[in-house]
């Protein structure tokens, strides 16, 4: 059987597959690592938790910060997640001439159910890689949320996040930007009754 090399995208590469028709509008897809990765389907707790973030994280960043919801960052040239919400510095042209990259970036939210691993084990690393200072992930599973800062590489050359917060239901957690903003959980996490 002959080896399979796996082609390695840019983000150039990966635009010019959309502008050909190979990757469609509605491909739920994104760029990671240099593989095209396809993103997990949305369960109904997913939806609600990103429904009641649009509601709550709107109306606490208002107009002093811009929040995008599963749209693309650039982190490195062969890395363009669509992270579920970020919440990036405004820019006077909203970002029409560029996603927005690292710098920008004020804060990553995912929000995980089958996606947990993957958020955990694929894309952490490489959010703390780029230097991203705060991700949060809504772990949907264990109905709390997983709180990331200060990203390190270790001696071996792995990168992480040093700080790990635990918040849950009952509780509220101050957001990195806007200052005095508190996110209280119990309006985002919906209560699974099994």
């Amino acid at each position: 059987m002959a080896n399979l090399t796996l082609k390695h995208f840019t983000i150039t590469e990966y635009h010019q597959l959309a502008e050909l028709g190979i990757i469609g509008e509605d491909d739920r897809v994104e760029l990671i690592c240099g593989q095209i990765v396809e993103m997990t389907a949305k369960g109904t707790a997913h939806e609600v938790c990103i429904t009641r973030l649009i509601r709550e994280l709107a109306q606490l960043v208002g107009d002093r910060a811009t929040l995008r919801s599963q749209s693309p960052i650039i982190l490195f040239e062969d890395s363009e997640p669509e992270p579920d919400f970020t919440i990036v510095q405004n820019r006077i042209d909203d970002y029409l001439s560029s996603h927005p990259g690292v710098t920008d970036v004020l804060l990553v939210i995912e929000v995980a159910d089958s996606s947990l691993n993957y958020d955990q084990e694929i894309k952490l690393p490489l959010y703390a890689e780029a230097g991203i200072s705060h991700y949060w992930i809504f772990n949907l599973g264990e109905n709390l949320l997983e709180v990331y800062s200060e990203p390190y590489q270790s001696s071996q050359g792995k990168y992480g996040y040093g700080i790990k917060r635990i918040i849950l239901p009952h509780q509220a957690i101050a957001l990195p930007y806007p200052p005095n903003s508190l996110l209280n959980l119990s309006k985002i996490l919906p209560i699974i009754r099994v």
